[in-house]
């Protein structure tokens, strides 16, 4: 019968290193907590490969006498706690005493400290776990720790690390979460001898923005500040329609710590339902401050979840916060659009608009882009036939039209003399279906009379198929046409992005973007494909990077990197035009003359059928 045993104390640290550390991001958040904690004003982190060959962290704060390094360096020894009821007046960032131990257990760990009282510092090295010496060493007041072969006593450890440049992100990241909640410190985050970003102490949160995600993120946010029953909220949000397609810029801290808190993370979304489209997430940068015993922060052994004690009263008082502080977003701003237009009635009437026609052919059509019908603009004429009155043919741009009958197997599509499309398809749930025009509702959907029943078509889901097929084939082709821009978009990026941009740039130009970089962090967009609309240049290269951050798009795989390429674009590309007969039609064609009719590159139905059978039962029949 196998005896029951106390563990070594080496082993020991090294099991609860698997909990606190669990790669090198949980290494440079411990130390840069500490180093917080100990009052520094500046922080330095340095680290090579990723974090696997050195982590250094030197601060200035108020350092370690011998007796108190050696200390430190034991299980369960802290400062910030002497009682248990000390867990309900938490103010510091670290109070378990596990971090340092557990770090010199799994790696060569240096630690130099001085206080202001001593003359000389005293350095400590341990490799895995072992003593190896401890002698005085000169250095200014504060701390320097120095992590190197980071899980060197644990290789197995070493295995499940991701990259280089994905583990180095995951560092940035932390550093600049712990920017954010120490406006006041400075900052400065060196990779491989390369400066990623350096930030001085800042009096307020937007300088502190402005420095590591850029001037134009700071430009889109609002100042917030309220309080109610013990609750503070402040930081700053983003305006209304300013939307992201990742969660990074949507950070959240409580009593200065930053958190992954879902109560405050979908309290924020919930706030911007009707502000920000569905499926797109609100930048902010909120600070929550309420009394500790309020609050538990020893749920995660990390320190990275937070528990409220009364959870619907914080999401409640986050909720109508930022409901109230986007109201009088709104309201000021109709306010000043209210002031042009009044003063122009009274003060300086402007002549009369010219009576002005332009040719339909000039509109967009099936989803074309309304820049390729502005770049197509003819002269005014006196009069011109309807839209409607118009064959297909003869509005749809070449790039556009149904694809012609030579091209479409007569099994996969017929006109009969009706004019409403026959469609056969192996992957249709509809089989040889006769298919009349009914009519538009709501402008998305429209409505088919079948000899099964009815057919209702999302327009949208229909035309991002269409073009997802249609640009994927020109990405494949490497066929992809551009436009220059007259004027160059500029696009300042954090660090993390400007990074993952550089690494990617290559691929994004070879497809219809000319992307150059002009300066740290900062890049110029001087063509975007001829889809694109010049003002959506922005906000779909922010797209493409929040795909490279979450890993949905590798430059690497080109075949699938160009499908989720043409899977965002393709959902910016459609711009639905008036839902006449002969438009919905020939989008009815180009949608079953592709691969997948039945989907959107998203996975939603394009139609949905109701047959006979669906119908007498939804009438009790």
């Amino acid at each position: 019968m196998p005896r029951i045993r106390i563990l070594p104390d080496r082993v020991a640290n090294q099991i609860a290193a698997g909990e606190v550390i669990e790669r090198p991001a949980a290494v440079v958040k411990e130390l840069v907590e500490n180093a917080v904690d100990a009052g520094a004003t500046r922080v330095e982190v340095e680290f090579r490969h990723g974090g696997r060959a050195l982590i250094r962290v030197e601060d200035n704060g108020c350092g370690m006498a011998r007796e108190d390094a050696l200390l430190a360096l034991e299980r369960h020894a802290t400062s910030k706690l002497a009682e248990a009821s000390d867990l309900d007046r938490l103010t510091t960032f670290g109070f378990r005493g596990e971090a340092l131990p557990s770090i010199a257990s799994v790696s060569r760990f240096t630690l130099q400290t001085r206080p202001a009282a001593d003359d000389a510092g005293t350095e400590i090295f341990v490799n895995g776990g072992r003593l190896v010496h401890v002698r005085d060493c000169g250095r200014p007041v504060g701390t320097r720790v120095e992590v190197a072969d980071l899980f060197n006593s644990v290789p197995a450890r070493r295995k499940f690390l991701k990259t280089d440049a994905t583990e180095a992100a995951h560092i940035v990241a932390g550093v600049r979460l712990h920017a954010l909640a120490s406006p006041s410190v400075a900052f400065r985050l060196t990779e491989d001898g390369r400066e990623v970003f350096r930030s001085p102490s800042c009096a307020d949160l937007a300088g502190r923005v402005a420095e590591i995600f850029g001037k134009q993120l700071a430009a889109e946010l609002v100042p917030i500040e309220a309080e109610e029953n013990g609750l503070r909220l402040t930081g700053l949000i983003g305006r209304p329609g300013q939307g992201r397609a990742t969660r990074h810029e949507l950070v959240t801290f409580v009593n200065g710590r930053p958190v992954d808190s879902r109560t405050l993370a979908y309290a924020l979304i919930e706030s911007y339902h009707e502000s920000v489209p569905k499926g797109r997430y609100p930048p902010a940068f909120v600070f929550l401050e309420l009394d500790p015993a309020a609050v538990d922060v020893n749920v995660h052994p990390a320190k990275r979840e937070v528990r409220f004690r009364s959870e619907p009263q914080v999401r409640g008082f986050v909720i109508r916060s930022v409901l109230a502080r986007l109201r009088e977003i709104a309201e000021c701003g109709a306010r000043t659009a209210e002031w042009p237009k009044a003063a122009a009635t009274t003060s300086n009437p402007q002549p009369p608009t010219p009576n002005v026609q332009l040719d339909p052919r000039a509109l967009p059509f099936a989803g074309q882009p309304v820049g390729v019908a502005a770049r197509s603009m003819v002269a005014p004429t006196p009069s011109v036939s309807p839209v409607s009155s118009l064959p297909a043919s003869s509005v749809l741009p070449p790039s556009l039209s149904p694809p012609p009958a030579s091209a479409i197997p007569h099994s996969a599509l017929r006109i009969p003399n009706s004019g409403a499309p026959v469609i056969q398809n192996p992957n249709s749930k509809i089989q040889n279906p006769a298919w009349r025009f009914l009519g538009v509702a709501h402008g998305d959907y429209a409505l088919f009379e079948t000899a099964a029943g009815l057919v209702l078509l999302d327009r949208r889901a229909a035309h991002e198929r269409v073009w997802f097929e249609r640009l994927l084939a020109q990405f494949a082709g490497g066929a992809v046409a551009a436009q220059r821009l007259l004027l160059p978009v500029p696009l300042e990026l954090d660090p993390v992005a400007a990074a993952l941009l550089l690494d990617a740039l290559k691929f994004v130009n070879a497809h219809g973007f000319e992307l150059a970089e002009f300066g740290r962090n900062f890049f110029r967009v001087e063509a975007v494909p001829d889809w694109m609309e010049p003002g959506d240049a922005e906000a779909f290269v922010r797209d493409l990077l929040g795909a490279l951050r979450d890993g949905r798009l590798q430059s690497g795989q080109p075949a699938a990197a160009r499908e989720q390429l043409a899977r965002l674009a393709a959902a910016r590309a459609v711009r639905l035009p008036a839902a006449t007969e002969a438009d919905t039609l020939a989008l009815v064609a180009q949608l079953f003359a592709t691969r997948a009719p039945l989907t959107s590159p998203a996975g939603r139905p394009t139609f949905v059928e109701l047959n006979h059978t669906e119908l007498a039962r939804r009438f009790q029949k």
